[in-house]
């Protein structure tokens, strides 16, 4: 650690010329890509699991890397590193779910059938005995004037609500209000003591019930703050678990409206059911298995050069970790190298580095370049950076590098969330710039504006994009068979036909975006009136705070 500290300040010390005269003559850019990723994808790095041995040597690989560009360390103590403490969580056992009807009879419920238990990073045992009340889909959603709660008295009950959100609602805000995290927010608000997810015909038909039972004791993940107490949200309405179509037969069986009935309003354009106190309170237990780690998330900065833009920050992100390895997995390859998933993203994060470097120039505002761990335990490295940033002032924009698909030669790119900020037009600037197409988002349903490291952002209320390979030129075709064949798999790997040349490409109009951005004379805003801007848009956190 102390030597790679004394390369980085010797590296740091050279000119940006100097830097870029160093570089090998007639290495393209496609090349350094090829040699990112197959070092990054190597099986040397054992999938790159967050808190592992093959994710610290690629941090180390990263942090060499930005060395040699000559960035500062912007991670703690003068490091590229910023520690992220984790906490590991699981379900210990099946839980236990008790139904208790009006007059003191008890159903218990059957794990793994009527229910699957959560997990709390919290505390090792949690228990709640309360009566239930559902709420429908549990939205609160002011800007439609929607209360499912209206009328309801949830104080020191459980909560049951639907799983998903209605159709008639925007898809990135549809994600937004799906969320359990959101869901049990509002339960919490409202007094509630526990929260239960109901499942519906419908979700069923899309993720069976019994192939998520399966999972019960997978790990998750949270980080944990200086006082070593789990980031936790709702930490007063903790989720105790899920019912299956067949669990919520018996908690609605003595319900005033059949649930059949309740389902079929469900599934209209806009989703609103009959809300009620259900006859029956319900026993909980839920028992977790605790394991305390630490990751790095690795950052490294270039300075900006005006006097007063320098302090604002814009951060280039992208998940350095991977899945692992999968001792289920089928054949003699259990390692996920992650090859497109995410090597490429981090490996155009460096070559957006070494452009802004060989420009000679540099930008106004200062520019983070920051690979975050556990992007695949739920987002918990970005969360942490964002709520804990090492950049030298505030942050006021992200643009976020998750699995292009580089598998074939792009025409356009899809820029989630980009036009709910000033951040759109540069992104469409940009994409002239390079000859680029730029298009609206092929898969609304997924809700992916919500599911990269850039949410975390979001969240915190920065202005931010997640930049996509678009679905023209065949990319529709690779972009699917990727997702259903290799998504999260062993083959994720460098034997796929992977188009470097591409990758160039994806890395200089994601240089031309952040070059605009940080140039520009006015910091990223929200649009006036967007949805996201408006739920978050006045919590943005700095350093210094």
């Amino acid at each position: 650690m102390r030597s790679l500290k004394l390369v980085a300040a010797a590296v740091a010390a050279l000119s940006f010329a100097s830097v870029a005269a160093a570089q090998p003559a007639g290495v393209s850019s496609a090349e350094r890509i090829r040699a990112h990723m197959a070092f990054l994808a190597s099986d040397l790095l054992e999938g790159r699991e967050a808190g592992t041995r093959g994710y610290d040597i690629a941090a180390n690989y990263a942090a060499a890397q930005f060395a040699q560009l000559g960035l500062k360390p912007a991670g703690d103590n003068g490091t590229f590193f910023q520690t992220t403490p984790m906490i590991s969580f699981r379900a210990a056992d099946e839980g236990a779910m008790v139904l208790r009807d009006a007059k003191g009879r008890e159903t218990p419920l059957v794990a793994g059938q009527d229910f699957t238990i959560s997990s709390s990073p919290s505390h090792a045992e949690l228990k709640a005995d309360a009566p239930l009340v559902f709420v429908g889909y549990g939205l609160v959603a002011p800007e439609r004037g929607r209360d499912d709660y209206k009328g309801l008295d949830v104080k020191g009950k459980i909560v049951v609500a639907l799983d998903g959100a209605p159709r008639s609602f925007q898809t990135e805000e549809r994600a937004y209000y799906r969320s359990g995290r959101t869901k049990r927010l509002e339960a919490e608000k409202r007094g509630a003591v526990g929260f239960i997810s109901l499942y519906t015909p419908t979700v069923e038909k899309m993720r069976p019930f019994a192939e998520s039972a399966k999972h019960w004791r997978s790990w998750n993940m949270t980080w944990r703050d200086r006082a070593g107490t789990p980031f936790v949200v709702a930490p007063k309405t903790p989720g105790f678990g899920t019912l299956s179509v067949q669990g919520a037969e018996k908690v609605f069986a003595d319900a005033k409206v059949p649930l059949a009935q309740i389902y079929a309003a469900a599934d209209t354009r806009d989703g609103v059911t009959p809300r009620f106190a259900l006859p029956a309170s319900l026993a909980a237990v839920m028992r977790s298995e605790l394991t305390q780690s630490e990751s790095r998330n690795v950052a490294a900065l270039l300075e900006g050069s005006d006097p007063a833009l320098k302090a604002e920050t814009v951060v280039l992100s992208a998940h350095l970790d991977h899945e692992g390895v999968s001792e289920t997995a089928n054949g003699a390859d259990k390692i996920n190298n992650g090859a497109l998933d995410n090597a490429g993203g981090v490996a155009t994060t460096f070559e957006v580095a070494r452009a802004f470097v060989e420009s000679g120039q540099r930008p106004k505002r200062s520019v983070m370049f920051l690979l975050v761990t556990a992007e695949e335990k739920g987002l918990v490295g970005a969360e942490y950076f964002a709520r804990n940033p090492t950049a030298p002032g505030p942050v006021v924009a992200n643009v976020n590098l998750d699995m292009p698909i580089l598998t074939y030669d792009f025409t356009d790119v899809v820029a989630f969330g980009a036009e709910r900020s000033t951040i759109g037009p540069a992104v469409r600037r940009a994409a002239e710039r390079t000859g680029i197409q730029l298009s609206p988002d092929p898969l609304p349903e997924e809700g992916l504006f919500t599911r990269s490291d850039h949410y975390r952002f979001v969240e915190v209320g920065v202005p931010s994009t997640f930049l996509m390979t678009g679905f023209a030129n065949g990319g529709e075709a690779k972009f699917r068979g990727f997702l259903k064949d290799c998504y999260h798999k062993v083959c994720d790997d460098l034997s796929q036909p992977i188009d470097y040349a591409a990758g160039a490409k994806f890395a200089k109009i994601n240089y031309e975006i952040a070059r605009e951005l940080a140039d520009a004379a006015q910091r990223p805003a929200w649009n006036r009136g967007d949805f996201f801007g408006g739920k978050f848009g006045t919590q943005a956190v700095s350093a210094d705070r």
